[in-house]
């Protein structure tokens, strides 16, 4: 279970870091989510963060001898604003009723609830 106690940064090849305490585990945890698995721990976040930079070259250096691809940064790929979502029937009829009532259109109205939703979920 992650706890309140999370912040993000960047190492020097630009891939986002994440630490936070889990009373779970009792110890710190770092991730670079733009890297499936890479993660490390700590005694505090600042330890966890220097394994996991050290975690982050030994994965990229593997991925490079193995011939694998290396994960993009997020600030290394062009996001265009949009992306497509399938949801069942009733549910695009209950957000374009909803819509209709609010006086929006169904994106606007989607995006209002993802942004409230995330705001709730992430108050930081």
């Amino acid at each position: 279970m992650r706890k309140a106690a999370k912040r993000e940064t960047f190492n020097e090849s630009g891939y986002i870091r994440k630490v936070f305490y889990s009373a779970q585990d009792k110890c710190w945890v770092a991730v670079a989510p733009e890297i499936p698995g890479c993660s490390a721990l700590g005694d505090s976040g600042s330890e966890a963060l220097k394994e996991l930079d050290d975690a982050i070259k030994l994965h990229l250096r593997v991925r490079k001898e193995s011939k694998l691809p290396i994960p993009k940064t997020l600030s290394g790929q062009k996001l265009g604003g949009r992306f497509l979502l399938r949801i069942p029937k009733a549910l695009q009829h209950s957000l374009k009723e909803e819509a209709m009532e609010e006086g929006v259109s169904v994106n606007q109205y989607a995006l209002y609830l993802i942004s409230t939703a995330r705001a709730q979920m992430h108050p930081f």
